[in-house]
């Protein structure tokens, strides 16, 4: 057996010596500064009661959904939570998906058809690239947050479109490795502009932004003016799972169509009551919302005058990016910060390209300022 599995092994190797070996660690106690739990809502002592009254109040829901939602996994409590989730996200329907990638995938193949074409964002989320990658549409990628490569693209697409193709654009509006923001407002013209449908991922900004924190497109007013959403709960809501929202065809349109949607067992009732409760939890916390973000405007201010000749990514998100350059200097100065007592994680190619590699830093709700001081003075470079 052990001859027949050497190539794993070879290939395992290859990847030690190029410095690219990924390798699992658990959660070791040192202070989080690499979570995506914004808003502390995983670790909610008030959540966890939510869920368990939750579940004390529905005593015979199954322990599992016994098979897909076209089969024996649809229930009255998904009908109940995805009319929430439409009435939090200001849209007419929600359709829930066991998770981001799931949506994503889902989405992105069955949405884009043959003769159509797609334009995404050169640093959409991996998981959007798969979609995007096993739909049959023609796909051109335009530079991050360019829009006049954009207003290039859909002007060509245009021109070469026939009557009934479609033109799709893929974005996210918080970007999972920089944290810097999709120009929403901008984008939505260009697309009505082009009659060009607008797919935003909204995973880094759900719970984050918005009065309610319903996201940027909703915080922006243009929940109307775009196709879908992809919205996760597994970052700052705190559960698990994902919903794309829009209009009630397109929800009807992923039934029939979205392979991930079709062909997978159904979240447990457990887990849809706990995406229930959090959005009710979520909605509430507008304290932390203010301080996470009084937070963010900390960091930054203190990253200029501490780190003074750093390469930071420009972010307004609670995602603080520290390019370093070269994975094994970026592995050094993330184990000297975790050396002092905080756990961040170096990103390394080819997750980012090749000489941006980085820290990935994420901020929270539960984080102190004497934490943000500490951990910049922890950051060595060099």
């Amino acid at each position: 057996m052990h001859d027949k599995l050497a190539f794993l092994d070879a290939r395992l190797q290859q990847r030690q010596q190029a410095g690219l070996l990924r390798t699992l660690r658990p959660n070791s106690g040192l202070i989080d500064f690499c979570s995506n739990d914004y808003l502390g809502l995983a670790r909610s002592a008030t959540l966890r009661e939510a869920i368990r009254e939750a579940e004390r109040q529905s005593p015979d829901l199954a322990n599992g959904a016994t098979g897909s939602r076209l089969l024996a996994g649809h229930t009255l409590l998904a009908d109940a939570v995805e009319a929430q989730l439409a009435a939090y996200y200001q849209t007419e329907t929600a359709l829930v998906f066991n998770a981001g990638y799931d949506a994503n995938i889902g989405l992105l193949s069955a949405l884009p058809g043959r003769d159509d074409v797609l334009l995404t964002d050169e640093l959409i989320h991996a998981s959007m690239i798969d979609g995007a990658r096993l739909s049959y549409a023609t796909r051109h990628r335009f530079r991050h947050n360019d829009l006049t490569h954009l207003d290039e693209l859909l002007r060509q697409a245009r021109a070469r479109t026939q009557v009934g193709q479609q033109v799709f654009v893929a974005v996210e509006s918080v970007y999972s490795m920089d944290g810097d923001l999709a120009p929403l407002p901008q984008l939505v013209q260009l697309c009505e502009q082009y009659e060009a449908h607008l797919i935003v991922d909204e995973a880094h900004a759900t719970g984050v932004y918005g009065s309610t924190g319903a996201g940027r497109v909703a915080e922006l007013g243009l929940s109307g003016r775009v196709l879908a959403r992809v919205h996760t709960f597994g970052k700052g809501l705190g559960v698990h799972g994902a919903a794309v929202v829009g209009p009630r065809l397109l929800r009807d349109y992923l039934i029939n169509t979205a392979r991930s949607f079709i062909y997978t067992t159904a979240l447990p009732p457990h887990s849809l009551l706990a995406i229930g409760c959090a959005h009710e939890q979520v909605s509430g916390a507008t304290a932390e919302r203010q301080y996470l973000h009084r937070l963010i405007e900390l960091f930054r201010q203190q990253a200029a005058q501490k780190l003074p000749h750093a390469r930071w990514t420009d972010s307004p998100s609670p995602i603080q990016c520290l390019l370093i350059g070269g994975n094994e200097a970026c592995r050094s100065v993330a184990t000297r910060a975790q050396q002092a007592g905080f756990d961040v994680r170096a990103i390394l190619s080819p997750t980012v390209p090749v000489g941006q590699e980085r820290l990935r830093i994420c901020l929270h709700s539960f984080n102190t300022e004497a934490q943000i001081t500490h951990l910049l003075d922890s950051l060595t470079i060099g």
